[in-house]
C-alpha cells in the first residue's frame, strides 16, 4: 500500500515483504528495565494524582513485582535490508510493535508455547505497513544475566519479606493477591511460585522473528513463520540455510498481481496466497469468524455503527492477536468506506495517554490478567464505545442511532455464518477458563498464564471437522494443489496429524469463503443505501487546484436533498453518518476521481451500483426502506475457490546463497546467528531462475501486472497526501518512535489545535445551515432547518464539548466530563451563596412595552440553569444531564457566557486539569469562546423541540393601553395559552392582577393565545395592547399583539379574541447587529392595522388596488411555499393564515376596498354585516343561472356558505364581528370553498349596496384573478389549530 516514484521492473515495491526483522536481548547491554514501561508508571502516577516515586505501587508493570514478571527492554538484533526508500524502517515502532511488553522471562516450569501476533503501521499520508510476529522462548545462555535475575530475586524476596513484616496487607504480586494476605505463609508461596535458581532452574527469554510486508497476508506470512520456527527446533537441520528462506521471501517472492494466486516455498512445504481482482473488494485476511465468535453478531453490529458514526472505540483483551483481528475484520467491513482517524489496534503501554485524545479513535489495549473493567480509568466514556473481547461485553455510548434495517440485516448476516457452522450469538469457549479447556485437543495452546497471550489457533478446529465426511474430497484438492502438510509442533498433537493436515486446508478456503460472503453483505448494504449518492455530489470546482484551494468553503454534497429522498426510518442514522470524516473523505475521493485515477474502494463500489442499476433498469427501485438482500455470495466465493485451486505463478524456490564457510551453522533450539552480507541486497539478476517458475513471457506479463498495480497504490499515497490538505484532519497517527516530553506535548498541542478547528467548523456549519435556509426564506414562514439535521449538528457540537472537557483531565470523575465540572462549580458557588448572598451573572433581559408595564427579569444564572435539569426526573444519566444543558443555554443564547463564567473559576480549572489541557490554553479558550458566541446570532429551539414532556413554567401578563381605557377590568378575565405541542386550556386570571404564573406539560413554540371575559361588572370594556408570555426555563417570550377592545357595544362587540404571537429577540442578540439576527417569525395583524379597520383612528393611508392584490398573491404564495417544503421543515400554519401578511388580513383588504364603513346613526359597519346580508339573501331568493349545472353548483356553493356562517354565528362563543370573518376564511381555505365563495358575494345584490362603485369586489376582472389565486391552495391538506374555530361545528 505504499509506492512512490516509478519503480522499475523488478522493483521492490512489488515484493512480497519488505522486511525480515528479528527482535529480542542485548546480551551486551544486559538487563536494561523498559523505559517506556516506567514512563507508563509515570503517566500512571500522573492519571491518578500521585507522585512518581509512588508509582510503582499503583502501576501495570510495578517493580513490586517478581522479576519474572517484570518488563526489560527488548532490541531490534537484526532485519533485512537495512533501509528501503519508500518504506524507511522505523526501528523505534518496530520493536515496540513486536514486542509490546519488552522482554519476558520463563523458566522450565512455565509454559513456553510461541504466539503470533500481527501489527499495523500507519504513516502520517495514512498509508499503512503490516507486521506479522512469532514470539518464541530461547534458553539463555550469558551467565552473566543469568546471575542478574538470581540477584534481582535476592533483592526482591528481602523486601517483600519486609513489607509481610510490616503490614499484614501489602500489595503483593498478581499472584500473590489471590492467596490469602494475611496468611503467614504468603511468603513462602510466593517464593514457590516465583522463583529463580541459577543452580537448579534453566532460564529462558523471549524472541521474536517478524516479516513486514506492504499488504495483510496474514495467513500467508503465519505459515511462512512457523516453518521457520519448526526449522530452528526441529532435530534435524533444515535443508538449505535459513537465510536461503529468508533472502526468497524479502528478493524472490512477488506480491501476486490482483485476481490471481500464488505459490511460493517455506522450509517444509509450499505456501499459497491470493489477491482480489480489481472488481472484487480488497483484501483482508483476517479471519473474520474469529471475530464474530468473539464478540457475537449482535454485538458487532453494535461496535460496527459506532464506528461508522466516528465514535471512539476502545477494543480491550489479554490477546495481541484477537485486538488486531477485531480491528481489521471492523475496518474491513466498511468497505466502500475508510477510517480517518487515529488507529492503533496494539496501543504498547507507553502510549497510554493517547486514550486522553480528544479526537475519534480505534485502539486496542491489552488488559492485564485478573485487571477488571471497572479498575479502568478512562478520561472519557461519554462518547466511548468500550469492546471487552475476551469477556464477550460492550459498553455503548447513550445515545446513538441504530443501523438502518438492523433486524433483517443482522438475520441475512445470521444465515451465512450458520452455513458455516458458527454461531451468531458468538462462541463462548474464547473466554472460557483454563480449566474447561484441558479437554480440548489443543490443550497445549491454553491461556498462557505468564503472557496473558491466547494463540489465534481456533480452538475448536479441529473438533470440528474431526471424522468429516468431506474428507476424500480434501485429499483431492489437497493433491490436486500440490500442497502437503507435515506436522507441526506447535498447533497440531501427533495422533492427529493426517487429519489436522486436511482440515488446516479446508478450513483455510471455509474461511476465505466466509470472509468474502460476510464482507458481500455488508458491502452490498451501502450498495443499497447509496445507489443514488452521485445525483447529490455538488461539482463546484473547474479544476482540482481550485478545488483543493476553496476545499473548506465548499459545499460538496447536498445533504438536504440526500436525506428528504430517503426513507424515514434511515433517516436518524444517514443524517449522522453524512457528517462524518470518512463520508466526507468518500466525496472528496469521488470529486477528484474527474481529474485523477479513481481510488480503488471507490472504482469498485461505483462499479457495483453500476450493476444494479442494469438490473433494475425496468423498474426503477423506489426509495423505499423494503430489505433487499445480497445476491452475488455465491459468485464472490467460487472466485476465491477457483484461485485456490489453479494456483496463476509460482516464485522460485529457495536455493543456495553465496555464502561463507562455516557460517548458517545450526544448533537446535537457538535461532542462528544470520549471514547479514547475503541478506542485505536481492538478487541483480532473476532470469536465471525464471525457468524455475514459469516462462520469461509470463514473467513479463507479472511485473506489468505489479506495475500497474503500483501505480493504483501511488494513486492511494497521492489521495492520502490530498486528504491531508484536505479538511477537518485531525491527528491521524501516534508516532511510536519518539516518546519525550517534548514530542507528548507537541501531540497534545495538536490534539488543541485540532479541536479548536473543529469547533470553528462546527459552529460555522450550525450557522451556515441556519441561515442559508432563513436568508432563502427572506422571513416568510418561519426559518428552520430540518429538525432531523440541527439535531445531529447539535449532536455532534455536544460531542465536541465532551471531548474537550475531557481533554487533559487529572482525575476522572463520572462519564460526563463537563457535568462533573459543572457540579464541582455548582457546589463552590452554591457555598460563597450561603455565605454571602451575591448577585449571580449578569446579562439581564428587561421586556418592556409602551405602556411601562413589564415581566419581570429573567435572571441569567448558569447555577440556575443547571437546577432546571437537575429537577427533569426524565434525564437519568450524567452524560444526559449535560447534553440538555448544552441544549438549553444554546437556546437561551448563553452557551458561550456560561462556559466563559464557568471557566472564569481559575482554581477549579487548575485542580481538575493538567497544564497542556485545552481548557488551560488561555488563547484556544477565547477563541472557542468566541465561535460558540456566535452561534447567538441564530435562534435555536433545540431543548423545547426535544424535552416535550416535561412540566415548563410560564408566566404571562396583559398589558392594556391605559390612554384610551381602564387599566383593569370589573369583568372575570381569562386566558388559553397554545403552542405547537398542546394548549394550557382555560384559565381564569385573578382579578385586578395582570400578571399570573402557570405550569403545564412543555408547549413548544407558542402560536397563539384566546383572550376574553365574561363582561360582568361596570368596567367590563377593556382595551389590550398585548399578551406577553414567557417560558421560565429557556426564556423565551412570546408577544401577543392585540390593540383591540374586548366587551359587548364597543368595537366588534367581542368578548374573546384570538391573537397570534411572535418572538421576541432577547437583547443579547441585538449587540451582534441587527444584521446577523434570524428574520422575524410572522407576527399577528399590528395594532394600527386592527385599529384603522374598526375606524377607531383614520390616520395611516389605506393601500391601494395594486398593492391589495399583491397581498393577496404573496399570501397565497406563502402557503403554497410552506407545503413544499418536507415536513419537518414547515413552519406555523396559523401564521400564513392569521398572521401580520397573513391570507386572512389580505383578504380583509379586498373586502375593506370600497366598503362604505361610515357611520350610520353612530353605529360601526364590518365586513361581517355584509356576508351576513348576503346570507339573508341567499336564504331567500331562488338563484337563476345560465345552465342547470352551473345552478346546481351555485346552489350547492350557497347551501354550504349560509351552513358555514350560522354555524360561526351560532358557536358557544364571544367572538366579535372580525373575528369570525377570520373564523370563515380559515375554513373555507380548510374545506377549499373560498375560490366558490367570492364569486357568489361579487354578484349577490347586497354587494351594490355596501359597495362603492370602483370597489376591487365590484370589478370581474379582479374578482376572476382573484378566484384563480384562490384555487391553488385546492391541492393542500390544510389542518387549522384547534385554538382558531374551537366550538364551531360545520
Amino acid at each position: 500500500m505504499s509506492g512512490s516514484g516509478n519503480p522499475g521492473p523488478g522493483a521492490a515495491p512489488c515484493r512480497f515483504a519488505h522486511y525480515f526483522v528479528l527482535c529480542g536481548i542485548d546480551a551486551e547491554s544486559g538487563l536494561e528495565p523498559d523505559e517506556l514501561a516506567v514512563l507508563y508508571q509515570y503517566l500512571q502516577a500522573d492519571l491518578h494524582g500521585k507522585s512518581s516515586d509512588t508509582a510503582d505501587k499503583t502501576s501495570g508493570e510495578n517493580f513490586d513485582q517478581s522479576p519474572l514478571r517484570r518488563t526489560f527492554k527488548s532490541k531490534v538484533l537484526a532485519h533485512y535490508p537495512q533501509n528501503i526508500e519508500w518504506n524507511p524502517f522505523d526501528q523505534d515502532a518496530v520493536n515496540m510493535l513486536c514486542m509490546p511488553k519488552g522482554l519476558s522471562f520463563r523458566t522450565q516450569a512455565d509454559n513456553r508455547d510461541p504466539q503470533l501476533h500481527s501489527f499495523i503501521i500507519t504513516r502520517e499520508d495514512g498509508s499503512r505497513t503490516y507486521g506479522f510476529v512469532l514470539t518464541f522462548y530461547e534458553e539463555v545462555t550469558s551467565k552473566q544475566i543469568c546471575t542478574a535475575m538470581q540477584t534481582l530475586y535476592q533483592m526482591h524476596n528481602a523486601e517483600q519479606y519486609s513489607s509481610v513484616c510490616a503490614s499484614s496487607s501489602c500489595s503483593m504480586d498478581s499472584l500473590a493477591s489471590s492467596i490469602d494476605e494475611g496468611d503467614a505463609t504468603s511468603l513462602a508461596k510466593l517464593q514457590r511460585y516465583n522463583s529463580y535458581d541459577i543452580s537448579r532452574d534453566t532460564l529462558y527469554v523471549s524472541k521474536c522473528i517478524c516479516l513486514i510486508t506492504p499488504l495483510p497476508f496474514m495467513q500467508a506470512c503465519k505459515k511462512f513463520l512457523i516453518q521457520l520456527y519448526k526449522a530452528v527446533t526441529s532435530q534435524q537441520p533444515p535443508p538449505l540455510p535459513l537465510e536461503s528462506y529468508i533472502h526468497n521471501i524479502l528478493y524472490e517472492v512477488p506480491l501476486p498481481p490482483p485476481g490471481r494466486s500464488l505459490k511460493f516455498y517455506g522450509v517444509y512445504e509450499p505456501i499459497i496466497c491470493q489477491r482480489p481482482g480489481p472488481n472484487e473488494l480488497p483484501l483482508s485476511d483476517y479471519p473474520l469468524r474469529e471475530v464474530f465468535e468473539l464478540l457475537g453478531l449482535e454485538n458487532l453490529v453494535q461496535v460496527f455503527t459506532c464506528v461508522l458514526l466516528e465514535m471512539q472505540i476502545l477494543l480491550y483483551s489479554q490477546d495481541y492477536q484477537r485486538l488486531m483481528t477485531v480491528a481489521e475484520g471492523i475496518t474491513t467491513l466498511l468497505f466502500p468506506f475508510q477510517w480517518q482517524h487515529v488507529y492503533v489496534p496494539i496501543l504498547p503501554a507507553s502510549l497510554l495517554h493517547f486514550l486522553d485524545a480528544p479526537v475519534p479513535y480505534l485502539m486496542g489495549l491489552q488488559s492485564k490478567e485478573g485487571t477488571d473493567r471497572s479498575k479502568l480509568e478512562l478520561p472519557q466514556e461519554a462518547n466511548l464505545c468500550f469492546v471487552d473481547i475476551d469477556n464477550h461485553f460492550i459498553e455503548l455510548p447513550e445515545e446513538f442511532p441504530q443501523f438502518p434495517n438492523k433486524l433483517e440485516f443482522i438475520q441475512e448476516i445470521s444465515e451465512v455464518l450458520l452455513q458455516f457452522g458458527i454461531p451468531p450469538e458468538g462462541n463462548l469457549h474464547c473466554s472460557d477458563s483454563a480449566t474447561k479447556l484441558k479437554n480440548l485437543v489443543l490443550s497445549d495452546l491454553v491461556n498462557d498464564k505468564k503472557n496473558g497471550n491466547i494463540p489465534s489457533n481456533a480452538l475448536n478446529m479441529y473438533e470440528l471437522l474431526k471424522g468429516n465426511e468431506t474428507i476424500a474430497r480434501l485429499q483431492a484438492l489437497a493433491k490436486r494443489t500440490g500442497v502437503t502438510m507435515e506436522k507441526m509442533t506447535i498447533t497440531t498433537p501427533l495422533t492427529e496429524e493426517k487429519d489436522g493436515k486436511l482440515s488446516c486446508e479446508e478450513l483455510e478456503l471455509r474461511d476465505y469463503k466466509l470472509n468474502v460472503q460476510l464482507r458481500e453483505v455488508f458491502a452490498n448494504r451501502f450498495t443499497q443505501m447509496f445507489a443514488d449518492y452521485e445525483a447529490f455530489v455538488i461539482q463546484a470546482a473547474p479544476d482540482m487546484e481550485s478545488w483543493l484551494t476553496n476545499r473548506e468553503q465548499m459545499q460538496n454534497f447536498d445533504k438536504a436533498s440526500f436525506l428528504s429522498d430517503q426513507p424515514e426510518p434511515y433517516l436518524p442514522f444517514l443524517s449522522h453518518f453524512i457528517e462524518t470524516q470518512m463520508f466526507a473523505t468518500f466525496i472528496d475521493n469521488k470529486i477528484m476521481s474527474q481529474w485523477e485515477e479513481k481510488d480503488p474502494f471507490l472504482r469498485v463500489f461505483d462499479s457495483r451500483i453500476e450493476k444494479i442499476r442494469l438490473y433494475n433498469v425496468r423498474a426503477p427501485a423506489l426509495r423505499t426502506s423494503n430489505y433487499q438482500k445480497c445476491s452475488t455470495l455465491k459468485e464472490a466465493a467460487q472466485s476465491i475457490e477457483q484461485r485456490l485451486m489453479k494456483i496463476d505463478h509460482t516464485a522460485i524456490h529457495p536455493h543456495l546463497l553465496d555464502m561463507k564457510i562455516g557460517q548458517g551453522k545450526y544448533e537446535q533450539g537457538f535461532f542462528p546467528k544470520l549471514q547479514s552480507d547475503v541478506l542485505a541486497t536481492g538478487p541483480t539478476n532473476n532470469n536465471r531462475w525464471a525457468s524455475r517458475s514459469t516462462t520469461t513471457q509470463r514473467r513479463k506479463d507479472r511485473l506489468r501486472q505489479h506495475s500497474e498495480h503500483i501505480g493504483l497504490d501511488n494513486d492511494m499515497r497521492e489521495k492520502y497526501m490530498q486528504e491531508a490538505r484536505s479538511l477537518g484532519k485531525n491527528l491521524r497517527q501516534p508516532k511510536l518512535s519518539d516518546l519525550s516530553p517534548a514530542v507528548i506535548a507537541q501531540t497534545n498541542w495538536k490534539f488543541v489545535e485540532g479541536l479548536l478547528k473543529e469547533c470553528r467548523m462546527k459552529t460555522k456549519r450550525m450557522l451556515v445551515e441556519k441561515m442559508g435556509h432563513e436568508a432563502v426564506e427572506l422571513g416568510h414562514g418561519e426559518a428552520n432547518i430540518t429538525g432531523l439535521e440541527e439535531n445531529t449538528l447539535i449532536a455532534s457540537l455536544c460531542d465536541l464539548l465532551e471531548r474537550i472537557w475531557s481533554h487533559g483531565l487529572q482525575v476522572k470523575q463520572g462519564k460526563s466530563a463537563l457535568w462533573s465540572h459543572l457540579l464541582q462549580y455548582q457546589e463552590r458557588e452554591e457555598k460563597q451563596e450561603h455565605s454571602a448572598e451575591s448577585p449571580v451573572g449578569g446579562g439581564t433581559e428587561r421586556r418592556k412595552s409602551d405602556t411601562g408595564i413589564t415581566l419581570p427579569t429573567l435572571r441569567v444564572s448558569l447555577i440556575q440553569d443547571m437546577r432546571h435539569i437537575q429537577n427533569m426526573s426524565e434525564i437519568k444519566t450524567d452524560v444526559g444531564r449535560a447534553r440538555a444543558w448544552i441544549r438549553l443555554s444554546l437556546e437561551k443564547k448563553l452557551l458561550s457566557q456560561h462556559l466563559k463564567q464557568l471557566l472564569s473559576n481559575q482554581a477549579l480549572a487548575k485542580k481538575l486539569y493538567k497544564r497542556y489541557a485545552f481548557l488551560r490554553c488561555e488563547e484556544e479558550r477565547e477563541q472557542f469562546l468566541y465561535h460558540l458566541l456566535s452561534l447567538n446570532a441564530v435562534d435555536y429551539f433545540c431543548f423545547t423541540s426535544v424535552f416535550t414532556t416535561i412540566m415548563i413554567p410560564y408566566r404571562s401578563v396583559i398589558i392594556p393601553i391605559k390612554k384610551l381605557s381602564n387599566a383593569i377590568t370589573t369583568s372575570n378575565p381569562w386566558i388559553c395559552v397554545s403552542g405547537e405541542l398542546g394548549d394550557s386550556g382555560v384559565m381564569q386570571i385573578p382579578k385586578n392582577h395582570l400578571e399570573m404564573t402557570f405550569e403545564c406539560q412543555n408547549l413548544g413554540k407558542l402560536t397563539t393565545v384566546q383572550i376574553g371575559h365574561d363582561n360582568s361588572g361596570l368596567l367590563a370594556k377593556w382595551l389590550v395592547d398585548c399578551v406577553m408570555v414567557r417560558n421560565e426555563i429557556t426564556g423565551h417570550t412570546y408577544k401577543f399583539p392585540c390593540g383591540r377592545w374586548l366587551g359587548k357595544g364597543v368595537d366588534d362587540g367581542s368578548l374573546e379574541r384570538i391573537l397570534i404571537g411572535e418572538l421576541v429577540s432577547s437583547t443579547s442578540d441585538e449587540e451582534l447587529g441587527k444584521q446577523c439576527r434570524t428574520p422575524p417569525q410572522q407576527k399577528s395583524p399590528t395594532v394600527t392595522r386592527r385599529l384603522s379597520i374598526t375606524s377607531l383612528t383614520g390616520r395611516n393611508t389605506k393601500p391601494n388596488a395594486g398593492q391589495i392584490q399583491e397581498g393577496i398573491g404573496e399570501a397565497v404564495n406563502n402557503i403554497v411555499k410552506h407545503f413544499h417544503k418536507p415536513e419537518k421543515e414547515r413552519g406555523s400554519l396559523t401564521i400564513l393564515l392569521c398572521g401580520e401578511n397573513g391570507l386572512v388580513a389580505a383578504l380583509e383588504q379586498v373586502f375593506h376596498h370600497g366598503f362604505k364603513s361610515a357611520r350610520i346613526f353612530h353605529k360601526n359597519v364590518f365586513i361581517w354585516d355584509f356576508i351576513e346580508k348576503a346570507v339573508a339573501y341567499f336564504e331567500t331568493s331562488d338563484q337563476i343561472g345560465d345552465n342547470e349545472e352551473a345552478l346546481l353548483l351555485q346552489r350547492s356553493s350557497c347551501k354550504t356558505f349560509c351552513h358555514y356562517v350560522n354555524a360561526i354565528n351560532t358557536a358557544p362563543r364571544n367572538i366579535g364581528k372580525d373575528g369570525k370573518f377570520q373564523i370563515l376564511v380559515c375554513l373555507g381555505t380548510r374545506d377549499h370553498f373560498l375560490s366558490q365563495w367570492i364569486p357568489l358575494l361579487a354578484e349577490c345584490p347586497p354587494i351594490t349596496r355596501m359597495y362603492e362603485e370602483n370597489a376591487l369586489l365590484r370589478d370581474r376582472m379582479t374578482v376572476n384573478s382573484l378566484i384563480r389565486v384562490l384555487q391553488t391552495l385546492q391541492d393542500f391538506n390544510i389542518i387549522l389549530e384547534g385554538s382558531l374555530i374551537k366550538g364551531v361545528d360545520v
